[in-house]
């Protein structure tokens, strides 16, 4: 499915600004279809005039059921199908009918054509389509619900919605099924939903709200005073206890437009609502997060300074042992806890268990450089790629395993006596699975040499790591040198479910 800016791109004239426009409205209109209980679908004329128009966007209450069952976007129609569309564009004026609903076997709904106007120009139609609600007397909710509606329509007829400037919608947002109080000019409360007054009080007021403003029965109103200094919308966290916080968003009701000739005028606020929800159990999550965060970076920053200890341990124990295989050992000890410390000193640093890989690469160059036998055998390294994310239980083996192979390659490619020569190291990962690739410019690998039949404690090291824990292959050749190529799979990132 394409996306509403490739739609109109490829079928609509629509301006920069014009399009700017029509997004925010639909990034922000499913608070206007929970107001009206109705489907909302918008209409733009399509390129080259001819009276079609594409549907563009297309949203559902969740204050009531759906009355398109399938998706329309993208559908092209004529004036002949939605001919209210066509003269609500050309006239710029607010049309009220019918239409016949197909995928209901033609049953007529009640449809509302609501010019898009943007900088006195009109880009497109927003409809609102419901079933005819016919013999049933709608409650003060849904006619309070119906009326701010109405007021926000003729708000986007004038071109003040959506704001120009909001942080929009997110998934913690208040709906409106949360709450909703409706405010006049001087901010008083004039309606409030059921749900709002059971979010009041949790908020500890139990007085009645409705002809008050918040800030007289006790709940903060600085949020209310910027919306309507600023005629735009605010959000607001209000922690009353610290096992009650509320989300409080005010969206200001404006006036105002264009007046006869074109002037523009200037808008003024005539009421708003505040939509209300509960956020207390969200919070308590989060918090609980922080707190399950900071431990694992300590306990990972506790583990690093383990590691180097014991590798400090195993340098002074080296250092009193004669040259030789045992000094050697020791080193080599030292020099792969060194691998796996400097994954936990990463995880000790940031959140979650996804580790930035590419960090590690570095330190683990740098630490192969440091083990160059002679200034007289210079070698080289170049890093190409990128790894990306990994978990901690893929990168903690993986950084073994490249240590191995890159101290392989200096120490087995680039003998005493050697001109040395460039050890690269090529990354690439497709979210699924990653290459890794060693390749140095040496000696190459001796004849009928297999990493199976491997003398080598570190390559026996990296094959087992690779093939057992991390479940890749590995595999050796000789190509101008040693050639090294790892395949390892990615696991996706753990998605904490709540």
């Amino acid at each position: 499915m394409a996306t509403l800016p490739e739609l109109a791109r490829l079928h609509t004239s629509l301006g920069v600004d014009e399009l700017s426009h029509i997004t925010r409205l639909v990034a922000s209109w499913g608070i206007l279809a929970d107001l009206c209980f109705a489907d909302l679908l918008l209409f733009v004329p399509v390129v080259g005039g001819d009276g079609r128009f594409i549907v563009l966007g297309q949203v559902r209450p969740t204050t009531s059921q759906t009355l398109h069952g399938d998706d329309l976007v993208g559908r092209i129609i004529d004036e002949a199908e939605r001919p209210l569309v066509a003269r609500a564009f050309r006239t710029g004026e607010i049309m009220d009918g019918e239409v016949a609903v197909t995928s209901r076997g033609g049953e007529p709904a009640r449809l509302q054509c609501i010019p898009v106007r943007h900088r006195g120009t009109v880009a497109g139609v927003l409809t609102r389509e419901a079933p005819l609600t016919v013999g049933r007397r709608p409650g003060e909710l849904e006619r309070s619900y119906i009326e701010v509606f109405e007021r926000f329509a003729r708000m986007i007829v004038a071109g003040r919605f959506p704001y120009p400037v909001d942080e929009g919608t997110t998934a913690e947002s208040p709906r409106v099924g949360d709450g909703v109080l409706l405010l006049d000019e001087a901010a008083r409360v004039v309606y409030a939903s059921p749900n709002a007054v059971n979010a009041l009080h949790r908020m500890g007021v139990y007085s009645n709200a409705e002809g008050a403003r918040l800030d007289e029965v006790g709940v903060e109103g600085n949020a209310i005073r910027e919306a309507w200094d600023a005629a735009l919308p605010v959000t607001e966290e209000l922690e009353r206890r610290p096992d009650v916080i509320v989300l409080l968003r005010v969206l200001p009701l404006l006036d105002g437009g264009f007046r006869p000739g074109g002037a523009r005028a200037e808008p003024g606020v005539t009421g708003g609502i505040v939509l209300l929800r509960d956020v207390s159990d969200v919070r308590r999550r989060d918090r609980l997060l922080l707190s399950k965060d900071a431990t694992i970076r300590e306990v990972h920053h506790r583990v690093k300074n383990n590691l180097q200890t014991i590798g400090s341990l195993l340098r002074l124990q080296g250092r009193r042992l004669p040259p030789g295989e045992g000094r050697q050992a020791l080193a080599e000890a030292e020099r792969r806890i060194r691998s796996i410390a400097v994954v936990h000193e990463i995880l000790s640093r940031e959140a979650g268990e996804q580790v930035p890989f590419d960090q590690i690469v570095g330190f683990l160059v740098r630490m192969a450089e440091d083990s160059t036998i002679s200034p007289d055998t210079p070698v080289a390294f170049k890093v190409e790629g990128s790894a990306g994310d990994l978990p901690a239980s893929l990168a903690t083996p993986l950084a073994v395993v490249l240590s191995e192979l890159l101290q392989n390659a200096v120490e087995h490619g680039y003998p005493d006596g050697s001109p040395g020569g460039l050890v690269r190291v090529q990354l690439d990962s497709d979210g699924t699975s990653l290459h890794v690739v060693v390749h140095d410019d040496g000696r190459g690998l001796p004849p009928g040499f297999t990493i199976d039949r491997t003398r080598s404690l570190g390559l026996s090291i990296a094959r087992d790591l690779v093939t057992s824990q991390m479940g890749g292959t590995i595999t050796l050749s000789s190509d101008r040198g040693a050639k090294v190529t790892l395949v390892v799979p990615v696991p996706p990132p753990e998605v904490f479910s709540g």
